[in-house]
């Protein structure tokens, strides 16, 4: 019993004591046989023993088949339970094997009949049989019934006495041997079919459950395109109560219900059905994306799989679809006003200029908010974000199937009209468009009105694009913004040619700043004194091959806009600074340094190496800055201008009394000098006022420890003023000459201007 439980597994030992239970009726119709077998040798031959037999045999027959029919196989859950049962069984077989055993030895060898011996051997021969077949579940059993019922035929026959019935008993030996090999072979047999048959439940189990948890919806088809797989996910998409309820239906009949359900149209069920069923018979792998009534979406996937089966699987794409169109719009669309992006509005308008008749008249306005920049600096960044959502809305207001509105960016946006007139209509709706947008807007609690200037272009669709358009559009924007903003204007060819030669002169420009084709002239700055050059202001001039001399007021502006006006400065000051080092000691040297240059961190090692390389005394450098350097970063640019003063070399606050000048700048700046503006002489010599408030900057300066020039000194009488009752330190204007090259400082270093003896008698005569 131990070997045997422990050569198999549990289950399977349950199992075979389980089929020892199992329809024990044919136990009792042995048991009929073996009594009805001993009643017909007892009335054969008349021994009262067989009659005996006879009872004991049935009786022993029916003890077993009610001992087995008492058990119920399913009791026989454990290995415990399993053992004690088989047990039991053994006991109960033990007796009827006894019994018959016991009737063969006496029909063979204690009352030998021929018939009896042939009722014995009838008996044996038969219950042999079913010892194989009835009881191969226990090898105890096998190998009990074996010897008590067909060995003592075998022991009967041997005891006879004579040489032939002996070697007749012996074999019966090989017939025993053969009887357990059987009830072996037929165990092996079954425990092999168990286990494979173990192994494709698990398997089945696995491939079920794998089936069923999958998140994609599965069918396979079968060669007549019926279902023959589905599972769970299938059934639930398609509002079944089970996947075998899908089992032999068609695709067809699959999709039919879906229309039927209200998930699908017929259109789409029939588009559907064709696309799937031609991948399965092309045999090649095909994806479908399926939009169901509800809003979800479905990818179907067709394939051919193994033994001609179709696969199909349906996975619910819905929230992917979602996230695809999410990232779509935010792609397109702007996140703040909802309208049309740059790209996109470019994508669409694209599309519209080369559909339908090439020869309309197209327009593009670009509308932009004037001085934005205030709104955003005075109210804060999230009314500026709101008062851009309110002009959106009412710029939406005018969009319909000819009318696209798109923000262009920051506080731009842009009109496309796929169809105008001509010119009166176009200005007739921006005319609108302006009016509209003038009223009072309320955002955030505060009521805006703000103003709008526009660029706009019109050209047949055939003759132009979107680039070239939004380019026009651009350039009338300019102009409109510079006639003075609140206004729009139209694009004109002249606006094309002045961009086309201002983008000339940027390249111009680039190039001359590579190969130093700018030149540093010198203007004279005078000691009122001495009436001798003191100082110089180095100037930038640009001689074009071309276009002759151009303006600083026009290429500045150009380098600062291209980004190299630092490059500018840069070569300005390393050739001051080389120049002056040839003037005598007592000429010194200023340059002036722009807003951009004091924004990069690298401005004060630029003035430190263009001092180291060029020899010049630090003291003799002086830095301007000017006011706009300080509005930009007031603190960064203060800590540049400490660490440039401490390399020796003075600074100077120029064009004071422009802009918003404040006062504070004169203590709170580490400053040597100020430069009062031209502005302040403009009616020095008619205006009392003006002259007290210059004679009162320049006292405030000079008690201040800060030396003072006057810029802008264009005649006599302005000089004789500021001599006699303003009395700055140095003096700079046209009436000292215009800019020198530098080989004309050093000629004019001992040159004393003869306006000597004149401003003394002026000064005499102001105090006489």
């Amino acid at each position: 019993m131990k070997s045997s439980k422990d050569s198999i597994p549990e289950d399977i030992y349950v199992g075979f004591v389980r089929s020892l239970f199992v329809d024990p009726g044919i136990l009792l119709i042995g048991a009929c046989c073996h009594g009805l077998i001993g009643l017909l040798v007892y009335l054969k031959t008349g021994e009262p023993i067989y009659l005996l037999l006879a009872v004991v045999m049935l009786g022993a027959g029916v003890y077993r088949f009610a001992a087995v029919r008492r058990v119920d196989p399913s009791s026989i859950s454990d290995q415990a339970s399993a053992a004690a049962r088989e047990r039991y069984y053994i006991a109960a077989g033990t007796i009827q094997g006894c019994v018959v055993g016991l009737f063969a030895l006496v029909s063979v060898y204690w009352l030998p009949d021929p018939f009896s011996e042939m009722a014995a051997v009838s008996v044996i021969m038969g219950g042999a049989i079913t010892i194989a077949g009835r009881n191969y579940g226990s090898r105890t059993m096998v190998a009990i019934l074996t010897a008590t019922a067909v060995a003592p035929i075998a022991i009967g026959l041997m005891l006879k006495g004579d040489v032939y019935h002996f070697v007749l008993g012996l074999f019966i030996v090989p017939f025993l041997i053969v009887v357990m090999k059987m009830a072996s072979l037929v165990r092996l047999v079954l425990f092999t079919a168990l286990r494979e048959e173990k192994k494709a439940t698990r398997l089945a189990q696995r491939f079920d459950k794998a089936l069923n948890t999958m998140s994609h919806g599965l069918i396979m088809l079968d060669g007549e395109g019926r279902i023959v797989v589905a599972n769970a996910q299938a059934a639930r998409i398609m509002r079944l109560n089970a996947p075998e309820a899908m089992s032999g239906r068609t695709l067809k009949a699959l999709l039919m219900r879906a229309v039927a359900a209200g998930m699908l149209g017929r259109e789409d069920c029939a588009y559907v059905e064709d696309q799937l069923t031609r991948a399965l018979r092309e045999n090649c792998d095909r994806k479908l994306l399926v939009r169901f009534a509800d809003g979800s979406h479905f990818e179907f996937s067709a394939r051919e799989g193994s033994d001609e089966l179709g696969v199909i699987t349906f996975e619910d794409v819905t929230q992917r679809v979602e996230a695809e169109e999410k990232i779509r719009t935010m792609a397109r669309y702007d996140s703040l006003t909802g309208l049309p992006n740059r790209n996109y509005f470019h994508e669409l308008v694209t599309e519209r200029m080369v559909a339908g008749d090439r020869e309309r008249l197209c327009a593009v306005a670009i509308l932009d908010v004037d001085d934005f920049k205030n709104i955003n600096d005075t109210l804060g960044h999230p009314v500026g974000d709101g008062l851009i959502y309110a002009i959106s809305e009412r710029l939406a207001f005018f969009a319909d199937d000819d009318v696209r509105i798109g923000r262009f960016g920051g506080d731009e946006f842009i009109i496309y009209v796929d169809r105008i007139e001509d010119e009166s209509h176009l200005a007739e709706l921006l005319d609108g468009v302006f009016a509209g947008l003038r009223e009072e807007m309320d955002v955030a609690g505060h009521a805006l009105r703000v103003q709008f200037s526009a660029g706009t272009v019109l050209l047949p669709a055939s003759l132009s694009n979107v680039d070239s358009m939004i380019v026009k559009a651009d350039l009338a924007l300019h102009r409109a913004k510079t006639l003075g903003k609140n206004g729009w204007q139209l694009f004109e060819t002249t606006m094309d040619a002045a961009f086309r030669h201002k983008q000339l002169l940027k390249a111009d420009l680039r190039q001359a700043v590579e190969t130093n084709a700018l030149r540093v002239v010198f203007q004279p700055i005078v000691s009122l004194d001495t009436m001798r050059v003191a100082s110089c202001e180095a100037l930038c001039r640009w001689d074009h091959p071309e276009l002759g001399a151009i303006s600083p007021s026009v290429f500045v502006p150009l380098a600062e806009e291209i980004g190299i006006v630092s490059d500018i400065s840069a070569q300005i000051l390393r050739t001051a600074c080389k120049e002056c080092a040839r003037w005598p000691e007592s000429i010194c040297v200023s340059v002036n340094l722009s807003a951009r240059d004091f924004g990069d961190a690298d401005v004060v090692r630029l003035v430190r190496d263009a001092v180291a390389e060029s020899g010049l005394a630090p003291d003799r450098l002086e830095i301007e800055v000017t006011e706009t350097a300080l509005l930009d970063d007031k603190l960064s640019t203060r800590h540049h201008l400490e660490e440039i003063r401490a390399l020796g070399v003075r600074i100077a606050l120029d064009d004071f009394g422009t802009g918003y000048s404040s006062l504070s700048y004169l203590h709170t700046l580490p400053l040597d000098k100020v430069k009062i503006d031209r502005s302040f002489l403009v009616d020095i010599t008619g205006n009392q006022r003006s002259l007290e408030l210059l004679k009162g900057v320049v006292s405030l300066s000079r008690q201040l420890g800060l030396d003072v020039t006057v810029e802008g000194i264009e005649t006599f009488e302005q000089l004789k003023l500021l001599a006699v009752h303003v009395r700055p330190d140095l003096l700079q204007g046209f009436l000292f000459g215009s800019a020198l090259s530098p080989s004309g400082i050093g000629t004019m270093s001992n040159t004393v201007w003869p306006f000597g003896e004149d401003l003394e008698n002026a000064r005499r005569s102001a105090h006489g």
